[in-house]
């Protein structure tokens, strides 16, 4: 592993360290204090003592903070190495995952948000046990979904932030790792969601501040848009002949002659465009409407109006990575056509020690020859911000969907203390896991870490997206037919996905032995045929088994969610969780010392007893919870926003197509 992560020819003693000047470390450290300070700005100020407050920051939070969460819990390290390198072999359609966004924010604030807050949930298992009863589809969501944080996001975030630092410092990639993983851990596990929704917001500003003035230096290099287009189709690198006389296929290094169109050939395009625009809505639909990590920053929000205030800035922020990602990406191998642009193993071994390619170094090879002193260091503070900020918003997530669906299930009587320090302890383990994944990230998808991002989630995410979307819209959809949609539509994505990784994606130079039948079929392509086949058999289990009465349903489903009757829970019997008061973190007539009173101001746990509450408070507090009312001013300043930013999304679509 460490000589995947670590070149010899990058790691030369001989080599100079791009980052090694007072300029750029003293940019890097005043970053550092400045999220420290922020993150404990933010513990000192929110409630952390419950599991409302630690994990739904006591439902107060604003639209600002909450659509600059929502967008740097998306935009990873992952988003710069991982666009930017796919720009540089394939063009602009990578774009098109960012902009298929600006459409599903609007349909994750004003038709999945509203279902989730009537519902008075915490997780999305949660809402398909309160939507279907029973435990097994709960508990089995809650593991897919750690699943997908280990392959998709934990370990691409690491990788590519490896990469960079390999890249920038010249140091040995473990320590860096762990430096940033203490940094991370140490406010999502103290702080809780609003240190990580407060930070996030601070990163989201240091991000698009320090990649503008990359792009600006960029095209500045390039001579404008229009040299930018030319000089990019004519990028070739001249290194086409290995050393015993293997000729490349220019196919391989020859630009596309689509590279600037956003719509491809449904047939023999790279990203045809009927994935590209109903595939990737589907993966979109899964990653944005029922994802843990997304969802939870909405249900923070103190009103409906906040949760589509966010989810509208959000959208206008995955404006752009088109500009600040994609396009530099595509410029960086204008100005490195050898190295980005490699073909032949024995050169690329030598650039970026793999042999499927290096297009995954376009951004950061962009910072370090690019950018002065000084500049040089606010970039690799964005590139952490970036980490940090996906990593820590994955975190809380994680650890919620530990703590709330199955560490709840083995411990049903567990203190709120307990729950709170078993979700942080598991964010460990998953820090392990995502280590031990890394190596199979360097080879996949040709190198291109974007693209098997999004094949592993094609795999694994449409059944999830099928079953939410049933679950809200077709009041019919019972637990049978929920249940073994899931199981059967996973077992389809993992035989493609098993299949592909047991054959390798292979490169250009050596095409995978996979057989057409089973890697032919593009994997957006795959995601359309996998949430159709897991949608019909939902439905047509549904239909042959009992359906759920209406009393179990109002205010979960569509049709029924402006009821007022009150709703009989599913299973109510079966408690899920029973959480105690635990008597040592409550204990009034101890005398407490100085030690133990700072150990639980750091970890959030309160020092003395809640107030009990009436049966009256309790309902009053659950109606607030639950409320979804609106202002009719601010309700028709967000729709008119909505009709603005969907406007927006066509015209970007129509213009590069």
């Amino acid at each position: 592993m460490e000589n995947i992560l670590r070149s010899p020819a990058a790691l030369s003693s001989n080599d100079p360290i791009p980052i090694n000047n007072a300029a750029d470390i003293s940019v890097i450290v005043v970053y550092f204090v400045v999220v420290l300070a922020v993150g404990i700005w933010a513990m000192v100020r929110t409630s952390r003592g419950t599991v409302g407050g630690f994990f739904l920051a006591g439902r107060s939070m604003v639209w600002w903070p909450i659509g600059a969460s929502l967008f740097a819990s998306n935009i990873g390290s992952g988003h710069f190495v991982g666009l930017a390198g796919t720009a540089a072999a394939g063009g602009i359609v990578i774009g098109g995952f960012e902009w298929n966004a600006l459409v599903i924010v609007i349909i994750l604030g004003w038709i999945f948000v509203p279902i989730y807050v009537k519902a008075g949930v915490v997780t999305m298992p949660e809402y398909l046990r309160k939507r279907f009863g029973g435990s097994r589809i709960r508990i089995y969501l809650s593991v897919l979904s750690l699943l997908l944080y280990v392959f998709t996001k934990i370990s691409a975030d690491m990788f590519s932030g490896a990469i960079f630092i390999q890249q920038a410092m010249r140091i040995n990639i473990y320590i860096a790792i762990v430096m940033l993983l203490l940094i991370t851990a140490l406010y999502t596990v103290t702080g809780g969601l609003a240190a990580v929704i407060y930070t996030d917001t601070l990163q989201t500003i240091i991000m698009v501040i320090g990649s503008f003035i990359l792009m600006g230096f960029a095209f500045k290099e390039v001579g404008g848009y229009e040299n930018f287009m030319a000089r990019y189709m004519s990028a070739i690198p001249n290194e086409t002949v290995s050393t015993d006389g293997t000729v490349a296929d220019p196919a391989c290094y020859t630009p596309r002659s689509d590279a600037f169109h956003l719509f491809r050939d449904p047939i023999t395009g790279d990203m045809p465009w009927p994935g590209l625009i109903f595939g990737l809505t589907i993966l979109a639909l899964w990653y944005w409407c029922t994802d843990q990590v997304i969802v939870q920053r909405c249900l923070s929000a103190k009103n409906m109006s906040h949760v589509k205030g966010g989810c509208i800035l959000a959208g206008y922020l995955k404006l752009l990575p088109m500009f600040l990602m994609v396009f530099p990406g595509m410029i960086s191998r204008i100005l490195y056509t050898n190295q980005v642009a490699c073909v032949l193993p024995e050169y690329c071994r030598n650039y970026c020690d793999t042999d499927v390619g290096c297009t995954n170094i376009a951004y950061p090879k962009l910072v370090i020859d690019l950018m002065p002193n000084g500049l040089r260091g606010l970039m690799l503070s964005v590139m952490l911000a970036s980490l940090m900020s996906s990593l820590t918003s994955i975190f809380n997530s994680a650890s919620t969907l530990f703590t709330m669906d199955i560490y709840t299930k083995i411990r049903k009587r567990a203190s709120e203390k307990e729950l709170m320090i078993a979700g942080r302890i598991f964010i460990l383990f998953l820090i392990g896991i995502s280590i031990a994944w890394v190596p199979i990230l360097q080879s996949a998808q040709s190198g291109q870490l974007f693209d098997y991002i999004q094949s592993v989630t094609s795999y694994l995410g449409p059944p999830i997206a099928s079953v939410f979307f049933l679950a809200i819209f077709i009041k019919r959809v019972n637990e049978q037919g929920a249940f073994w949609g899931l199981v059967i539509g996973l077992l389809i994505g993992l035989s493609r996905m098993i299949s592909e990784f047991a054959f390798g994606t292979g490169s250009c130079m050596k095409p995978s032995k996979c057989p057409k039948i089973i890697c032919g079929v593009h994997y957006l392509y795959f995601a359309i045929i996998l949430f159709g086949c897991t949608s019909i058999i939902v439905l047509a289990v549904s239909l042959m088994t009992k359906p759920i009465p209406d009393k179990h349903l109002h205010r979960l489903c569509w049709s029924l969610r402006n009821s007022k009757e009150e709703r009989e829970d599913l299973d109510a019997g079966d408690d899920w969780v029973n959480i105690e008061e635990d008597d040592d973190t409550y204990d009034e007539l101890k005398e407490v010392s100085c030690w133990k009173k700072a150990y639980n101001w750091f970890c959030g746990f309160e020092t003395k007893k809640a107030p009990k509450l009436s049966e009256e408070e309790k309902k009053a507090m659950e109606a607030n919870m639950t409320d979804t009312s609106e202002v009719p001013l601010w309700r028709n300043v967000v729709n008119i926003n909505a009709i603005i930013l969907l406007a927006v999304a066509v015209f970007c679509h129509g213009y590069f197509a």
